[in-house]
């Protein structure tokens, strides 16, 4: 069983950054990949950034340039730094780990919400 826990949500306005954090309780490095998602209501959960365990990423096109996804295998965490926030950025988002290739795990989630 893997417990992740999110932090770094907040209120900001538009232009502004925040960064998120996901702290794992096993070692990320035997993670196949790890990622966040974000979701606002009655909206499907979707996928704004991935990194997989040798350290390959990829982005949503609605953040490419604005978000980078980063690890800390020492730490076993993840984050998110967001830069340029925009209002529709707004929404919960969620930490999501794969392993073994068969096995998915969600955090809590951390609501993120910008300003005009």
């Amino acid at each position: 069983q893997v417990q992740l826990v999110e932090s770094g949500g907040g209120l900001v306005q538009a232009g502004g950054s925040l960064r998120l954090s996901c702290v794992a309780s096993g070692s990320i490095f035997s993670f196949n990949s790890m990622a966040w998602y974000r979701q606002t209501p009655g909206k499907e959960r979707e996928l704004v950034a991935r990194i997989t365990n040798k350290g390959g990423t990829n982005y949503a096109d609605t953040v490419k340039g604005r978000f980078t996804i980063s690890r800390d295998v020492a730490l076993n965490t993840m984050y998110l730094q967001m830069n340029s926030l925009k209002p529709e950025d707004t929404a919960v988002y969620y930490c999501n780990v794969y392993i073994n290739y068969n096995y998915d795990y969600w955090g809590q989630g951390t609501q993120v919400t910008v300003s005009t």
